[in-house]
């Protein structure tokens, strides 16, 4: 409560930029006073102890932003899509007021995406940020298809978080329909051969197992779930390509 206490003050005295700053500050304090953010361990997409929740929560919020304005207007399904992981991840009551701040930072705020993808690139696992990539392409593909400006937007994020090439072009096919887009969720040429094709299952399974996250938040783990099911769907498509 602290963090949205010290945003309200910090409107009312400097505008939008006290509150975000009173956002922040409280979250710090928030962070120190709660025990329950001092144990350390995950939370959604698996965030690391150098990160508080605020700070993440805020961050998070602005790619999503970022992704949104991307293609030059606001979609209202992609704003409920962000509305409806949140309240998933933290329930309505916290959900509704996260997004609060939400709507006025894809409203009014100038972002920063090397900034904000740095930060969180330097903070959190190399598996949360494959998520938060997986989430902004959701965000995308909420109104029906992801469009060119927003996938590029992503890209660049996802330089940003430092993620493989192979690594985002799979996560990316997953949500494009082309003849090659099964090779790319399992991160290997058309040309492999059966066995690699099998070897590269196997792989990518492991990766994206919901079995290995089952201490995260649920909508982590819904995420893990959806690419491992596109994994099985893209290993099935090329069984039945080639027969085996």
């Amino acid at each position: 409560m602290i963090k949205w206490i010290a945003a309200l003050l910090g409107f009312m005295f400097y505008g939008f930029r006290g509150a975000i700053l009173g956002f922040i500050i409280g979250s710090l304090i928030d962070n120190l006073t709660s025990s329950s953010r001092k144990g350390g361990g995950f939370g959604m997409f698996g965030r690391e102890e150098r990160v508080t929740p605020g700070d993440f929560e805020l961050h998070l919020l602005s790619l999503s932003a970022i992704v949104i304005r991307a293609d030059g207007k606001v979609s209202q399904q992609e704003m409920d899509y962000v509305r409806m992981y949140f309240v998933q991840s933290y329930g309505k009551d916290r959900a509704n007021a996260i997004f609060r701040t939400f709507n006025e930072v894809v409203n009014k705020r100038e972002m920063n995406a090397a900034r904000i993808a740095q930060f969180l690139a330097q903070r959190t696992q190399y598996a949360a940020r494959l998520q938060i990539v997986h989430f902004l392409f959701s965000i995308a593909n909420a109104d029906g298809q992801v469009s060119t400006a927003e996938a590029n937007k992503i890209r660049e994020i996802g330089k940003y978080l430092r993620l493989g090439v192979k690594d985002f072009e799979s996560i990316m096919a997953m949500f494009f329909k082309t003849t090659d887009n099964a090779y790319k969720i399992l991160e290997i040429e058309k040309s492999a051969t059966d066995a690699e094709v099998k070897k590269a299952f196997r792989t990518m399974a492991k990766k994206y197992h919901p079995d290995k996250i089952q201490n995260m938040d649920e909508a982590y783990i819904k995420g893990a779930e959806e690419k491992f099911r596109k994994v099985q769907e893209a290993y099935e498509q090329i069984q039945k390509e080639r027969g085996f």
